[in-house]
């Protein structure tokens, strides 16, 4: 580890002192991570490009539909009504997160956020084929614009577009569903101008993202990355350096008499770096565990007849006393926790009744006199349906001293994916009130089986 400069810590490693952006030209990685990062790419893929158009019960499996408040994970449909499941579901994701990342570091910027996969696995992968490896883009970048400079930049920016173009389609599918997408592809352009203005928009954004910003919406840009840097400790798993291996640095010579440490200073572990840093730094803002650097560092030292291993997943604490990664105890209680969150997770989506709404007495009237003994109030109850199919409901009163008279209709019928409402008077004795307000419970009943309990105000007269 670096430990007599630091200002490494005190700037970007892609922008320079004036603050103008260092390109990063990113050597070509290979070896056994990259190989299993390749290979959960192409599922990663997959599933990105079909998850929209998989339909369960003719419902999208997933679709976050903002504009009409619409959410559909894993085939269950979640209104605004549900907002607080959501929203505790949001909370146990980012405690999820949290931990998370505490325990083992950027672990899912390498091998699951959607920039790193797509900048490196897919769109880093077209830019070898046009322009060559690291030492080739640099060569063609110094070059004058000669026809071969034109043809490759050009081809490959129009196919980066072309990509975005069909990105910005998928991801406008997870939003608007398949079907809308199909409608905005085959009619008419006039009846779709502001869907397919969206998806120009998208695909500007995108385009924008892997051709030019790239690491820097890692490194600037997304928050997760800044996170780190509070949440991470020295029992994290992250991808490190041993720098008891390392130090002291020496070139590597035939009759090594082994006066230095492992490291032969040949920089590849920099070479490959997406972000461009040096890992043998410590732990830095903008590594992303992309494991390029331990492939690199493993196959020198596989050339130099030495262990493996220099560079490792590893946590701090494990480098400093020289252990091999082991599962401690902190680990097994946070992912114990882990787990307890993500059943909690699950139990607040199984839990969720298919049917939610509101009962509210109808404003600007008070109460009725109902003969001598009896007061009732007026109400209006609005159903959400959550289901695929149409659900009559009807409707009767806890207390079985009371009951429940509608107005118009003996039950209530919400369509499928659809709202219902209906007006209905709440009658109860006078012996039974004794105060001016009183909660009063409404059963929800489908062929006569009760679906769920909600809960209203009962207003009587002053006693």
């Amino acid at each position: 580890m670096n430990t007599g400069n630091t200002t490494f810590r005190d700037s970007l490693a892609t922008v320079d002192t004036q603050g103008k952006r260092k390109w990063v030209f990113a050597q070509r990685p290979k070896g056994r991570w990259y190989n299993l990062r390749s290979l959960l790419s192409i599922f990663y893929f997959s599933v990105f490009c079909s998850l929209p158009f998989i339909s369960i019960n003719g419902r999208p499996l997933f679709m976050l539909n903002v504009v009409e408040g619409k959410f559909i994970l894993f085939g269950a449909i979640f209104w605004p009504q549900d907002f607080f499941i959501f929203g505790l579901a949001m909370v146990a994701f980012i405690l999820f997160i949290v931990l998370f990342t505490m325990a083992f570091g950027r672990l899912f910027c390498g091998w699951m956020c959607p920039q790193t996969i797509f900048m490196e696995m897919l769109f880093r992968r077209i830019e070898y084929w046009f322009e060559g490896d690291a030492g080739a883009q640099r060569l063609l970048q110094s070059q004058p614009w000669t026809t071969e400079k034109i043809l490759r930049k050009t081809g490959k920016h129009l196919v980066f577009y072309a990509l975005s173009f069909l990105i910005a389609n998928l991801f406008l599918a997870y939003i608007i569903g398949a079907r809308a997408l199909g409608g905005i592809i085959t009619e008419p352009l006039s009846q779709h101008t502001g869907g397919f203005a969206a998806i120009l928009v998208f695909s500007g954004v995108f385009y924008g993202v892997f051709a030019f910003l790239r690491e820097q919406v890692c490194t600037a840009v997304c928050p997760y990355g800044r996170l780190q840097g509070v949440l991470l400790d020295k029992d994290s798993i992250v991808v490190a350096y041993d720098y008891k291996r390392g130090e002291p640095r020496g070139k590597y010579r035939k009759d090594d008499s082994r006066a230095t440490g492992d490291c032969i200073d040949c920089a590849q572990c920099v070479k490959v770096c997406p972000t461009g840093i040096d890992i043998r730094n410590g732990t830095q803002l903008e590594c992303t565990n992309c494991t390029a650097c331990i492939d690199a560092c493993d196959h020198m030292m596989e050339k130099t007849g030495r262990p493996k291993g220099l560079i490792r997943y590893a946590s701090e604490n494990g480098i400093a006393r020289q252990q091999q990664l082991h599962f401690t105890p902190r680990l097994k209680i946070y992912s114990g926790i882990l787990v307890l969150l993500l059943g909690a997770i699950v139990f607040l989506l199984a839990s969720r009744k298919p049917v939610s709404g509101t009962i509210m007495r109808t404003a600007g009237i008070l109460y009725q006199e109902r003969g001598a003994d009896s007061i009732s109030n007026l109400y209006r109850i609005k159903l959400v349906n959550k289901t695929t199919i149409d659900i009559p409901l009807t409707l009767q009163l806890e207390d079985e001293a009371g009951k429940v008279e509608m107005v118009g209709r003996t039950e209530v019928l919400v369509k499928a994916e659809g709202q219902g409402e209906g007006t209905f008077f709440v009658v109860l004795p006078r012996s039974n009130l004794h105060n001016r307000k009183s909660a009063v419970y409404i059963r929800l009943y489908q062929n006569g089986k009760q679906i769920t309990r909600m809960r209203t105000s009962f207003l009587g007269p002053l006693q």
